[in-house]
């Protein structure tokens, strides 16, 4: 494949970032409640004014499943399939749903370090779409 884009611009803070992405979240100026990803009114208070900020991109990993089965139509994806993890990483303002990178249970833990990385996503003809997803960090003593 001879071209990349996000499946989403929006969720990152600098699109044209391809090689070490960041989140887009959302901080309430009143309340201060953080969410992801980023929207303009708050949740919490009803406040409308958020502000765009940068996520971290590194977390623990909060919750954590595996999907072991196709999701329904229009599931859009490279085949065959193949199982993939599902978990919550706590960015601590914020608890982001993402994809993992491991796919293994027993190679997650509740509460391991946790990074952010980029991953393909599915091809549109020769346009290869990346997401983001959270892959364990390897911790050096």
């Amino acid at each position: 494949m001879s071209e990349r884009r996000w499946v989403d611009d929006s969720l990152f803070v600098d699109p044209s970032e391809t090689t070490s992405p960041t989140l887009a979240g959302a901080r309430c100026p009143r309340c201060s409640t953080t969410t992801f990803p980023y929207q303009s009114g708050c949740p919490r208070c009803g406040g409308d004014a958020a502000e765009r900020i940068a996520l971290p991109t590194t977390g623990t990993l909060w919750s954590f499943t595996v999907q072991y089965f196709a999701p329904k139509s229009p599931y859009r994806g490279f085949e065959p399939f193949e199982p993939y993890g599902v978990g919550y990483v706590d960015l601590g303002d914020v608890c982001v749903e993402a994809r993992l990178t491991v796919n293994d249970p027993a190679a997650l833990a509740l509460g391991m370090p946790m990074e952010l990385v980029t991953l393909p996503a599915f091809a549109e003809g020769d346009v290869r779409v990346d997401t983001f997803a959270f892959a364990p960090q390897e911790v050096t003593a």
